[in-house]
Protein backbone atom coordinates (compact mmCIF):
# COMPACT_ATOMS: atom_id res chain seq x y z
CA UNK A 1 0.00 0.00 0.00
CA UNK A 2 1.98 3.00 -1.22
CA UNK A 3 1.22 6.48 0.11
CA UNK A 4 2.19 10.00 -0.95
CA UNK A 5 4.68 11.96 1.15
CA UNK A 6 1.86 14.17 2.49
CA UNK A 7 -0.25 11.14 3.42
CA UNK A 8 2.68 9.48 5.19
CA UNK A 9 3.45 12.62 7.21
CA UNK A 10 -0.22 13.10 8.15
CA UNK A 11 -0.40 9.45 9.21
CA UNK A 12 2.77 9.86 11.30
CA UNK A 13 1.12 12.76 13.12
CA UNK A 14 -1.74 10.48 14.22
CA UNK A 15 0.68 8.49 16.38
CA UNK A 16 0.19 9.03 20.10
CA UNK A 17 2.44 11.88 21.25
CA UNK A 18 3.53 13.03 17.77
CA UNK A 19 4.94 16.57 17.76
CA UNK A 20 6.36 16.77 14.26
CA UNK A 21 7.29 14.69 11.23
CA UNK A 22 9.38 15.33 8.15
CA UNK A 23 10.82 13.60 5.11
CA UNK A 24 14.42 14.73 4.71
CA UNK A 25 17.06 14.46 1.97
CA UNK A 26 20.29 13.81 3.86
CA UNK A 27 22.54 14.70 0.93
CA UNK A 28 21.27 18.31 1.13
CA UNK A 29 19.61 18.49 4.57
CA UNK A 30 16.43 19.86 2.96
CA UNK A 31 12.93 18.72 3.89
CA UNK A 32 10.71 17.31 1.15
CA UNK A 33 7.69 17.67 3.42
CA UNK A 34 6.94 18.45 7.04
CA UNK A 35 4.04 18.59 9.48
CA UNK A 36 4.21 20.03 13.00
CA UNK A 37 1.84 20.24 15.94
CA UNK A 38 4.19 22.50 17.91
CA UNK A 39 5.58 25.99 17.44
CA UNK A 40 8.51 24.96 19.68
CA UNK A 41 9.95 22.49 17.15
CA UNK A 42 11.55 24.07 14.06
CA UNK A 43 11.53 21.14 11.64
CA UNK A 44 13.87 22.86 9.19
CA UNK A 45 16.55 23.17 11.89
CA UNK A 46 15.81 19.63 13.12
CA UNK A 47 16.10 18.24 9.58
CA UNK A 48 19.51 19.88 9.06
CA UNK A 49 20.78 18.70 12.45
CA UNK A 50 19.55 15.15 12.00
CA UNK A 51 21.14 15.06 8.56
CA UNK A 52 24.48 15.46 10.36
CA UNK A 53 23.57 12.59 12.72
CA UNK A 54 22.80 10.26 9.79
CA UNK A 55 25.93 11.27 7.88
CA UNK A 56 28.14 10.80 10.96
CA UNK A 57 26.76 7.31 11.61
CA UNK A 58 27.20 6.30 7.97
CA UNK A 59 30.82 7.58 8.00
CA UNK A 60 31.49 5.65 11.21
CA UNK A 61 30.02 2.45 9.78
CA UNK A 62 32.15 2.95 6.66
CA UNK A 63 35.34 3.48 8.71
CA UNK A 64 34.56 0.32 10.70
CA UNK A 65 33.94 -1.51 7.41
CA UNK A 66 30.50 -2.55 8.64
CA UNK A 67 28.58 -3.99 5.74
CA UNK A 68 25.20 -3.07 7.18
CA UNK A 69 22.43 -0.49 7.01
CA UNK A 70 20.84 1.81 9.58
CA UNK A 71 17.41 0.53 10.58
CA UNK A 72 16.60 3.51 12.75
CA UNK A 73 18.24 5.98 15.09
CA UNK A 74 16.66 6.87 18.43
CA UNK A 75 17.57 10.01 20.31
CA UNK A 76 16.08 10.06 23.82
CA UNK A 77 15.72 13.51 25.34
CA UNK A 78 14.31 14.35 28.76
CA UNK A 79 10.88 15.21 27.34
CA UNK A 80 10.97 13.87 23.79
CA UNK A 81 11.95 10.95 21.57
CA UNK A 82 13.37 11.70 18.13
CA UNK A 83 13.21 8.84 15.64
CA UNK A 84 15.13 8.79 12.37
CA UNK A 85 14.27 6.10 9.81
CA UNK A 86 16.23 5.96 6.52
CA UNK A 87 14.15 4.80 3.55
CA UNK A 88 15.30 1.53 2.02
CA UNK A 89 13.60 1.63 -1.39
CA UNK A 90 15.72 2.52 -4.40
CA UNK A 91 13.64 5.65 -5.04
CA UNK A 92 13.96 6.58 -1.35
CA UNK A 93 17.73 6.26 -1.26
CA UNK A 94 19.26 9.27 0.49
CA UNK A 95 16.05 10.10 2.38
CA UNK A 96 14.91 9.59 5.96
CA UNK A 97 11.69 9.99 7.89
CA UNK A 98 12.04 12.00 11.08
CA UNK A 99 9.49 11.84 13.89
CA UNK A 100 9.51 13.81 17.15
CA UNK A 101 7.36 12.48 19.99
CA UNK A 102 6.30 13.73 23.41
CA UNK A 103 7.92 11.20 25.71
CA UNK A 104 5.11 11.28 28.29
CA UNK A 105 2.44 10.32 25.72
CA UNK A 106 4.31 8.17 23.19
CA UNK A 107 4.61 4.39 23.04
CA UNK A 108 8.16 4.01 21.73
CA UNK A 109 7.90 0.39 20.54
CA UNK A 110 4.63 1.02 18.70
CA UNK A 111 5.95 4.27 17.20
CA UNK A 112 9.06 2.51 15.84
CA UNK A 113 6.87 -0.21 14.31
CA UNK A 114 4.48 2.32 12.74
CA UNK A 115 7.35 4.44 11.40
CA UNK A 116 8.90 1.35 9.77
CA UNK A 117 5.58 0.60 8.06
CA UNK A 118 5.25 4.19 6.86
CA UNK A 119 8.85 4.27 5.57
CA UNK A 120 8.20 1.09 3.60
CA UNK A 121 5.13 2.63 1.99
CA UNK A 122 6.32 6.11 0.93
CA UNK A 123 5.74 6.63 -2.77
CA UNK A 124 8.10 9.13 -4.39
Amino acid sequence: MSMSVDAVLKEAMTMEGAIGAALVDYSSGMTLGEVSASKELDLTVAAAGNTEVVRAKMRTMDMLKMNDTIEDILISLGRQYHLIRPLTSRSGSGLFLYLALDRTRANLALSRHQLRTLADNVEL
